[in-house]
């Protein structure tokens, strides 16, 4: 079955833009959560979500009106996706039992870094070769961690099988195949410093899970496809809603 990523591009761009946000948001992630997990405080958690809006609203500016609501989209859809999976099943759980409130904004940075990391140059150039790696990789982990691990993955094999189904046949499989490294980058930062813990059997379906599960790309996967194809919906919507005040309020 063939890759439906675009087609390679080897004169595409350096953008300094894309690498300044990739390079920022990976450090400003791993700063943010590793702190959370390894000295933070509950009464810290505001302070790092005024900083996290800050720098999502600060690398949202110049980006395109369609960006910045795909970004939304992301935010609102994956901070449900929070409260379902954290808070009401259980499915994993945050140091302190809430949902600390940087991790919505921070759902918006970790999607701009997967836009920004889609249409650099790295990715344009050797999206194929950067996709074989990905399936190698998280194939042997996924395989590990059903078969030889000491805590058994079941869990994160089929969310693997699932992710791989979002890469080959998803409308946008250079967003899905960045997602891969971007949320597993977040995950291994987020469950080794602690500041969350993936349950050891998934409380939907029973099947047993790593912390974190390998093919955990699959649930950012599914987020970002919300949003993906909410955007043009959105956009219409609230570019109907601006016209309309625009006339209410300005005309004469």
């Amino acid at each position: 079955m063939r890759l439906s990523l675009p087609a390679l591009n080897p004169q595409a761009a350096h953008q300094s833009r894309d690498y300044a946000i990739i390079l920022f948001s990976l450090t400003f992630i791993s700063l943010t959560v590793s702190y959370d997990g390894l000295k933070g405080a509950l009464s810290h958690q505001n302070n790092l979500a005024i900083m996290t809006w800050i720098a999502l609203f600060s690398m949202l500016w110049g980006e395109t009106k369609a960006v910045k609501m795909q970004v939304m989209l992301t935010l609102f859809f994956a901070t449900l996706a929070e409260h379902f999976a954290a808070l009401y099943m259980g499915c994993y759980s945050y140091r302190f039992g809430n949902l600390p409130p940087y991790v919505p904004p921070g759902h918006g940075v970790v999607y701009l870094t997967i836009i920004a990391l889609a249409r650099s140059g790295l990715f344009r150039r050797y999206a194929r070769n950067i996709a074989i790696f990905a399936i190698f990789s998280g194939g042997i982990w996924a395989l590990w961690g059903a078969t030889l691990a000491a805590r058994e993955d079941i869990t994160g094999a089929i969310l693997f099988a699932i992710f791989l189904i979002y890469l080959i046949k998803g409308r946008k499989p250079m967003i899905y195949l960045c997602a891969f490294f971007v949320s597993t980058w977040l995950e291994m930062v987020g469950t080794l410093s602690g500041a969350w813990v993936w349950a050891e059997i998934d409380p939907i379906f029973g099947f047993t899970q790593a912390n974190p599960p390998s093919g955990v790309a699959a649930c950012y996967c599914f987020v970002d496809y919300l949003s993906i194809i909410s955007t043009k919906f959105a956009l219409k919507r609230w570019n109907a809603l601006y016209h309309h005040t625009k006339k209410c309020f300005f005309s004469n």
